[in-house]
């Protein structure tokens, strides 16, 4: 429930200048208000951060070698966005990208994501959590966006995080592990 609520707001944003985001939560139903605050509260007040991706992994037991092959698993791209670490020390933030997909085409991305926070040391963290998304595909729909949501992990030391997603799919489609790196400055 409180995903789809995140999704659904996180959407609705999207649309909306972030200059107006206020004027937006206090049209939303009081039950949504929270998480469209705290979305708010990311954008206003959060740290800047440059994303870099780099690699797609394929699992190779899902897939034929020569499909394999014909893959890009290079998927360079990068992006922009905006995050928080809350009042319980854990990570959120909103976010846009794009990266070359399996088949070298630009995938765009926009979303939210959250990181439950495990502090190993004073510069050293581990995250698990979520995000979710919009993005569109070529060989998806010809590029009509769609949401999604995924698992999220991640590592960190001092303003530098690398984050990992894996998505799932069928033989033949999906089942793919996505590397991507952040830097907060």
């Amino acid at each position: 429930m409180i995903a789809r609520l995140r999704a659904a707001i996180l959407c609705l944003l999207l649309f909306f200048p972030f200059a107006s985001a206020v004027q937006a939560c206090e049209s939303l139903p009081s039950w949504a208000q929270s998480a469209c605050n705290r979305l708010d509260q990311i954008w206003t007040e959060g740290g800047n951060d440059l994303y870099l991706t780099g690699y797609s992994w394929h699992n190779r037991a899902t897939y034929s070698r020569e499909k394999i092959d014909s893959f890009n698993e290079l998927a360079w791209g990068g992006g922009y966005g905006r995050s928080i670490y809350d009042e319980d020390g854990d990570w959120q933030g909103l976010y846009a990208m794009a990266f070359l997909d399996s088949h070298s085409k630009i995938e765009p991305i926009a979303g939210y994501g959250f990181l439950k926070i495990g502090q190993i040391s004073d510069n050293f963290r581990l995250g698990a959590g979520y995000t979710i998304f919009l993005t569109a595909r070529h060989d998806i729909m010809s590029y009509m966006p769609f949401p999604g949501i995924l698992p999220l992990v991640s590592a960190g030391y001092k303003d530098a995080m690398l984050y990992a997603t894996y998505i799932p799919g069928s033989s033949g489609a999906g089942n793919v592990l996505f590397v991507f790196g952040r830097w907060q400055f």
